[in-house]
């Protein structure tokens, strides 16, 4: 309720100086009215011109006083990202619940800190290897400079496809052997922090 009460309040100055102007515009016009009234032919039609003219800089000029011109304020909670992706592989049950939400959680982490884009694809149909490659292939199609896999078929498939792509960095949570481009994570305690660090580290090498 009080805070009905100060939209009020804050209106009403908007409501008195458009009928303080209103009545500046009606007082001009009235007195416009009674000068022409003496007047007569050639010099009513000049009169006329003129009052108009005066009518039309009035109303110019409470429009321009109305008018706020100041730059309108950023939105400060834009964030720009930079060309960098980190994707993540997951089950069929994405990253609703256990290691997979903690990984993407990490990776959020990390986003914030180097502002690489994030995002995930979960492997539908059978859980199995064979099956979760064709949604690996599809990732890094789509140019993603870090990847990460949770779950057993996701990150065989991963680590058996890194040594083809040298300039990725792969994340492997809870399996997997490091590599040259490939970090390992285990899964369990602060595994949302091992994460991040491991995405940030990554995103640096390939920055």
């Amino acid at each position: 309720m009080a805070k009905q009460v100060r939209q009020v309040t804050q209106a009403r100055p908007a409501k008195a100086a458009g009928s303080s102007e209103g009545g500046r515009l009606a007082v001009v016009g009235r007195a416009a009215v009674a000068w022409l009234r003496t007047l007569s032919g050639r010099t009513i039609a000049l009169a006329a011109g003129a009052v108009a003219v005066v009518g039309a800089l009035v109303v110019t000029g409470v429009l321009l006083s109305g008018h706020d011109d100041r730059p309108p304020i950023p939105d400060t909670r834009a964030r720009h990202y930079t060309e960098t992706d980190a994707c993540l592989l997951t089950g069929k049950d994405g990253i609703t619940a256990g290691a997979a939400a903690d990984v993407w959680q990490g990776m959020q982490d990390a986003s914030r800190e180097t502002h690489a884009r994030v995002s995930y694809s979960q492997v539908t149909g059978e859980q199995s290897t064979g099956n979760a490659r064709p949604f690996l292939n599809g990732m890094l199609q789509r140019s993603c400079d870090v990847v990460l896999a949770v779950g057993k078929p996701e990150v065989t498939a991963a680590a058996q496809t890194a040594p083809q792509y040298g300039k990725v960095g792969f994340v492997l949570v809870g399996g997997g052997r490091a590599g040259a481009n490939v970090t390992t994570v285990g899964a369990g305690d602060g595994l949302r922090d091992d994460v991040a660090a491991a995405v940030e580290r990554a995103v640096h090498d390939r920055a």
